[in-house]
């Protein structure tokens, strides 16, 4: 952003708007000042400053960076390499999708309010904040939401351009392991894997890198500097002292300890010649002028507040805040830099995106403040200032990097202790080791340098298609790999990457080892054994589950980290038995193609044969499984007999020929034309043996699924008598609401229950009729209006809450779609149209949906800034109704 000063060009300001607050109350009104500085933006009348005079090319005046860190633990079962539904995160799948509604999103599309609540603008606030993503986030967002994804990357773009080649975006170590921690080469692998990661998203190398938890030690510093990082951001308890870097005294250092350090400069930190990694204390020797990488310290107390009080109450209370750490000792320069988790801003705090949206819309350039990140900064202002790190530190932890390796206290609570974070970090590293045994043994059989091979496995992790797999193994292989040799040296990969994510820091970070977290870096680790074991037949499983054994749990039902092993993630192992087993039933409510895709798994199905017999139902098969990860192969027949309700009873074995499938099939066909259950399960065992598999054992999405297919003919029998009922009562139901006494709480749920199946109904006939041509949509939705008013002032009288939560998706869905459909092709009916978008928006309403109108929003202003037809009557009023201010056509 370009900031000018008004008494050199004489140019009248534009009338600010109000103070954006996070519930869109006004706090104060902005009074114009001739002599402040503005920010142009696209609508101002553009400038031309020398470059002695812009603050984006020359450092001059008060420089502000808010440092958001965007970082969720990575969530995917590491057999299915998918997140499965969390119960905890409803109304949403898992908690990336619910932190992605409440945060991410929003974010990119960030709203400026007026006093009444209306949008006067949007903004990406990516474009303004310095920000890292971690990568198994931004994998996620990639596959989920590609608009917000392409938000992000155009937001990186856009500050390249403002900010002299230097982007917003700065990488993160891979998967946030605490790097102090970690041995030599997992630093290495660690930092390369999130350069590359970075690069494959954004298309540059990043200049500076987020280390999780701020986690850093001399030997961090000296990996960060070898892979060409310029610079990091640590927090100002990490500074042990400073001086100028020239100085007539060179040894006259500041003690800084205490968290004194000036956070308004960058620092530069050298390596020390000779330093002896096994010392942690190198402080005299001499420093190394060309081995250094430089250090910003970000405003602890701001961020602070920003975190955990009331800075981003609103955007007048942030610029305050920040106001205060402005230096007023004339310096020509200074950098006012603050760094929270980015989840802070609309997830941990609802709704504060939309003040920083304000504040760098408005704000900052009303204070005349100028909005830049690390990199332009660095760029404008070398560091005249050396420091020096106390040994091992993070920004969330007061005993250097003990949360995750001790009983420190961090992260405890009542009465429950941490003394399980020892023997964890222990087994863990005893499992490192013994696979970096099996890695180097058997991966010099495959790759040429196998720890080379490696760091560039992250190219084939975002992109698994046979193309570049085989690309990567022809750069690596020792000799053409033979289809088995392939499949182990994949797996010797993934085993690898199960032993770096099984060090995710969130394992350590709260309070007690079954917690989510903690399980889930046992199931990398459980991954990563089993691997192991099918690549050279080690078997590693005992000694690791006897090590964790001597990592007490809190919780009286698991007693050690042995126990939590066998009861949460042992029973989470998948096999590709499983997988057919999954496939088996699902197929008897889903017609699968002959190729189908199973989480991470190719489904080619070579034969299907499906009978009833009265209640009985037998489904008998012949898949080929393919894992898209390791491409490990299976083939297996299968056979599942559906009882009837809940009971299922499949069976699953190699294929063992044609002559054998034919002969199987023929004998369970037979016994199936008896009409027994008893019969037919007896010759399946007699073929499959006694190991079966249940509706209890599929995969808890699609086992969900079939329970709610299962329930659906009961529930449509009692929607029936419920609607009875209120049919047969509507007329005492009314008089008691009439007199207004309290109505029968049978009755009461009974209109409840008929109204809402009622209303949805409606919607979902809404939805399908008007898909057809646009004049018989139109008539269509009209028509399923009228019914769906009827309903709305129905459940108004007798106060009724119908709360459907398909019913919500369904209306947004159909608001959304009918708006894209209104504004992007040329209506001879479009006042028709607006005027039903309106009623469907009055509908939301009266029947308190609380609809999400945020992307349809969206749409409608980015049509609204371009269109030359938005001053017709219905579409203002439109504007109106989606809570847009439409003065800004």
């Amino acid at each position: 952003m370009q900031f000018l000063n008004l008494t050199d060009f004489q140019v009248s300001p534009s009338p600010k708007s109000i103070f954006m607050t996070i519930d869109a109350t006004p706090q104060t009104q902005v009074d114009t000042d001739p002599h402040s500085e503005i920010e142009f933006t696209p609508g101002h009348e553009p400038l031309t400053l020398s470059d002695s005079q812009n603050p984006l090319k020359r450092a001059i005046g008060v420089y502000i960076t808010v440092h958001g860190h965007f970082y969720q633990p990575p969530r995917e079962n590491p057999y299915l390499d998918a997140i499965e539904r969390q119960p905890s995160a409803a109304p949403f799948h898992n908690w990336n999708e619910r932190i992605h509604h409440e945060c991410y999103r929003p974010n990119a599309f960030a709203r400026v309010l007026n006093d009444r609540g209306n949008i006067v603008k949007i903004v990406n606030n990516y474009e303004y904040l310095s920000f890292n993503i971690g990568p198994t986030l931004m994998s996620w967002i990639e596959r989920h939401d590609l608009e917000v994804y392409q938000r992000i990357l155009e937001a990186d773009r856009k500050s390249c351009d403002r900010l002299n080649g230097h982007g917003n975006a700065i990488a993160q170590a891979y998967n946030h392991m605490i790097l102090p921690l970690a041995n030599q080469r997992d630093k290495q692998t660690q930092i390369r894997w999130g350069k590359a990661d970075f690069r494959s998203h954004f298309g540059r190398d990043p200049e500076g890198m987020w280390l999780a938890e701020t986690a850093v030690d001399d030997a961090t510093v000296e990996a960060l500097i070898a892979e060409g990082i310029k610079f990091i951001i640590l927090a100002p308890s990490q500074a042990q002292r400073c001086r100028p870097l020239v100085a007539s005294e060179p040894n006259l250092w500041s003690e800084v300890g205490g968290s004194q350090i000036d956070t308004t400069r960058p620092y530069r930190c050298f390596l020390k010649k000779g330093r002896d990694r096994s010392l942690s204390d190198s402080w005299n020797l001499e420093p190394d002028p060309d081995a250094y990488l430089d250090i910003f310290f970000y405003d602890g107390p701001i961020s602070r507040d920003m975190g955990f009080d009331s800075a981003l109450s609103s955007s007048h209370n942030l610029a305050s805040r920040l106001g205060q750490a402005v230096r007023g000792d004339h310096r020509p320069t200074q950098l006012i830099a603050v760094a929270t988790d980015g989840e802070t801003f609309g997830h941990h705090k609802a709704g504060t995106e939309k003040c920083l949206a304000y504040a760098f819309d408005e704000e900052f350039s009303h204070q005349g403040w100028t909005v830049t990140n690390f990199a332009h900064y660095l760029s404008l202002t070398p560091p005249t200032w050396e420091v020096e790190l106390k040994p091992v530190t993070a920004w969330s932890c007061a005993h250097g990097v003990d949360r995750w390796q001790d009983d420190c206290g961090c992260g405890g609570g009542g009465l429950w202790n941490q003394q399980w974070r020892r023997p964890l970090r222990d087994a863990l590293d005893w499992l490192r080791d013994q696979l970096t045994k099996v890695y180097e043994d058997t991966g010099k059989k495959f790759f040429r340098d196998p720890w080379l091979a490696r760091d560039e496995s992250i190219q084939i992790m975002r992109d698994r298609t046979s193309t570049n797999v085989d690309r990567f193994l022809a750069q690596h292989q020792t000799h053409k790999l033979t289809a088995a040799e392939r499949i182990d040296a994949l797996r010797l990969l993934e085993m690898q990457r199960h032993a770096m994510l099984m060090y995710t820091s969130c394992g350590w970070f709260f309070e007690e080892l079954s917690r989510p977290e903690g399980t889930q870096i046992l199931r990398y680790a459980s991954r990563a054994l089993e691997l192991a074991g099918d690549v050279a037949g080690v078997q590693l499983e005992k000694g690791f589950v006897k090590r964790l054994a001597l990592a007490p749990s809190n919780v009286d039902s698991f007693k050690n980290g042995a126990e939590v092993y066998r009861q949460l993630v042992v029973s989470a192992q998948i096999s590709f038995e499983q997988v057919a087993s999954h496939y088996a039933i699902s197929s008897l409510f889903t017609s699968y193609t002959t190729e189908e895709r199973v989480y991470c798994y190719e489904a080619h199905q070579l034969d299907y044969q499906q009978q009833r017999m009265g209640s009985l139902t037998l489904a008998i098969g012949q898949l080929h499984l393919t894992s898209e990860i390791t491409r490990e192969t299976a083939h297996l027949v299968f056979a599942v007999l559906h009882l009837g309700g809940w009971d299922f009873h499949c069976c699953i074995q190699p294929f063992a020929g044609r002559r054998s499938y034919t002969s199987l099939k023929e004998t369970l066909m037979g016994s199936l034309k008896q009409g027994s259950a008893a019969q037919t399960i007896l010759a399946m065992s007699q073929i499959f043996g006694n190991q079966s598999y249940s509706l209890q054992t599929l995969f808890a999405e699609e086992r969900h699924r079939i329970m709610q297919l299962l329930t659906q003919e009961t529930l449509t029998r009692l929607d029936q008598l419920y609607t009875q009922v209120y049919r047969d009562n509507y007329g005492v139901l009314m008089a008691f609401h009439r007199d207004e006494l309290p109505a029968p709480r049978e009755l009461q749920v009974a209109a409840e229950i008929a109204l809402s199946h009622r209303l949805l109904l409606a919607l979902r006939s809404l939805e399908q009729e008007t898909s057809d041509a646009a004049s018989d949509r139109l008539d269509a939705s009209l028509n399923h209006l009228l019914e769906l008013e009827a309903i709305a002032t129905e459940a108004n009288h007798l106060h009724c809450n119908l709360t459907a939560l398909e019913a919500k998706q369904i209306l947004e869905r159909f608001i959304q779609r009918s708006l894209w459909q209104l504004l992007h092709f040329d209506s001879k009916t479009a006042a028709r149209e607006v005027l039903r978008l309106e009623r469907l928006l009055d509908l939301g309403q009266q029947l308190r949906l609380n609809l999400n109108l945020a992307q349809a929003q969206e749409l409608y202003l980015q049509w609204l800034q371009s269109s030359q037809d938005s001053s017709q009557p219905h579409w203002l009023r439109l504007g109106q109704k989606l809570a847009v201010n439409v003065s800004i056509a």
